[in-house]
């Protein structure tokens, strides 16, 4: 397994030429799937897309459809395996040059990592899994956004609301679910990705943002997904401190575990991770951070996510999925679902640091005695520009 712990020092302005994983890649840039899912492309210097035009204006959010759990969506996107995902999430987001702008002046995420994590799926999933409390979910998660703005170091303005920025955030959680579901869910046939591009599409309207950014087709997709792994993603240094678990506290679901023993097993359970993470990368991403990839590491990681998949057949379902995704399925199923489970307490940022861009629910609110319901365990991968 490659090290990659010692990652190159980052450099804002442009590429990197230090290597310091191992060497070329096996499989296609094209959105960081495998090549047997992925079709020919032309090179990137043949790609120059411009978000589509289809459909400029916003749709109303109260006649957007929202999803239900007919989707595939539903079936992979509130899947806990989704948290071996999380540094892919959260760096491939803060790449982007305003969502990494908005994380580095906005977000106090690298002084309460796992609380972040651990909060962030419960709005972002309820746009998925809130049913007929969906869109008034997406206005919430949009108005978590609405003061993250202003101008970067390099002199560039920036806001978390403007439409290419937001989808792009909303891309990365639509491939995190084909990924999740290619990797490490038995692959998807090349329809199914069709229609989870049709469902995202659907669950990105529920925001009611200007649709011009969106693809028309997932062949369109998959040229805008690869030209902004190519042309428009940068290192800086939010992405690098998402990569940058040397130091990183015990996680809830090992908190009984004595700190000396987390200090030892800290460093295989981070190389692995970030191991996987680079393996997730198109090659544009790994090129743009120095990172290298090779034959035999693919050859692993597919070994790995055939492993994760036959092993999580044997976990009862109602255990694969996040709290709120769960929520959902109870009441499509008619078991008794009071509301929306809400994120625990102790998952909450500190009073004093809480402002119009966190999301906090009534019950966490001063005032108010305890938390919203929720169960003991729930997590998110940290994504730059969600609720924190």
């Amino acid at each position: 397994m490659t090290d990659v712990l010692r990652l190159p020092s980052v450099q804002p302005a442009g590429r990197t030429h230090q290597r310091t994983v191992t060497s070329s890649a096996m499989h296609s840039a094209t959105c960081g799937v495998p090549n047997s899912a992925a079709p020919h492309r032309n090179s990137s210097a043949e790609v120059h897309v411009t978000p589509s035009a289809h459909e400029p204006d916003p749709i109303d959010p109260r006649t957007a459809e929202p999803l239900g759990p007919d989707t595939l969506t539903w079936r992979w996107f509130g899947d806990w395996r989704g948290l071996l995902l999380a540094p892919w999430a959260g760096s491939m987001q803060n790449m982007h040059p305003e969502l990494g702008a908005g994380v580095a002046e906005h977000s106090r995420f690298f002084e309460e990592r796992w609380e972040r994590l651990f909060r962030s799926l419960y709005p972002i999933g309820g746009v998925v899994y809130d049913g007929p409390l969906a869109a008034r979910t997406a206005r919430e998660v949009r108005g978590y956004h609405a003061s993250i703005g202003g101008v970067d170091e390099r002199g560039r303005p920036y806001h978390a609301l403007n439409p290419g920025t937001f989808y792009w955030a909303h891309a990365t959680f639509f491939m995190l679910t084909v990924q999740v579901a290619e990797r490490f869910g038995g692959g998807l046939t090349e329809a199914q990705r069709h229609t989870l591009f049709d469902e995202h599409v659907r669950w990105y309207a529920l925001y009611g943002l200007s649709m011009k950014p969106v693809p028309r087709s997932w062949e369109e997709f998959q040229r805008y997904w690869d030209h902004m792994c190519a042309d428009v993603l940068e290192d800086n240094r939010p992405t690098r401190d998402v990569l940058n678990m040397r130091r990183i506290a015990k996680p809830p679901l090992l908190r009984l575990l004595p700190t000396p023993l987390w200090a030892l097993v800290r460093v295989p359970i981070v190389r692995l991770t970030l191991w996987i993470t680079v393996g997730l990368y198109p090659q544009a991403v790994r090129d743009r951070l120095g990172l290298r990839w090779t034959p035999r590491d693919e050859r692993l990681l597919g070994l790995l996510g055939r492993l994760v998949h036959h092993a999580w057949r044997r976990v009862p379902e109602r255990h694969r999925f996040h709290p709120r995704a769960r929520a959902g399925w109870d009441r499509e199923r008619g078991r008794p679902a009071p509301g929306p489970v809400e994120t625990p307490a102790r998952n909450l940022p500190p009073e004093e640091w809480r402002g119009p861009q966190h999301y906090v629910p009534e019950a966490g609110r001063p005032g108010r005695a305890g938390a919203a319901p929720g169960p003991a365990s729930a997590g998110a991968a940290e994504r730059g520009g969600t609720p924190q």
